[in-house]
């Protein structure tokens, strides 16, 4: 399962991004290869639209959840058409290499 994660930078040790629609970057986590990518954002400086276009991004990437810190209020109904899970992460101090933990175990 592939599983995007907001970060503010792109290492393991980067915080997450309380941003989802203008995150720095996206995270793209594989739980079966344990491959990783780090995908900077193009919507983060567009002045509207930068949810729906960061959901078209993270879409084309076969994701089946998303975890940021917060998400914009047009973005839940497109991600429930699409079947991608969204999973709120309330600690901004959580690194991508302790989200990442979590999710393997």
């Amino acid at each position: 399962m592939k599983i995007a994660i907001t970060s503010q930078g792109n290492s393991l040790e980067s915080l997450i991004d309380q941003r989802f629609g203008r995150c720095a970057y996206f995270v793209v986590y594989d739980t079966e290869s344990r491959a990783m990518e780090y995908i900077p954002n193009p919507n983060r400086e567009v002045e509207e639209g930068a949810g729906p276009a960061s959901v078209q991004l993270v879409a084309s990437r076969n994701i089946s959840k998303i975890i940021s810190g917060e998400f914009g209020m047009k973005i839940k109904p497109l991600l429930d058409s699409l079947n991608i899970q969204m999973i709120v992460v309330k600690n901004p101090n959580k690194t991508i290499h302790e989200i990442i933990e979590m999710l393997n175990h």
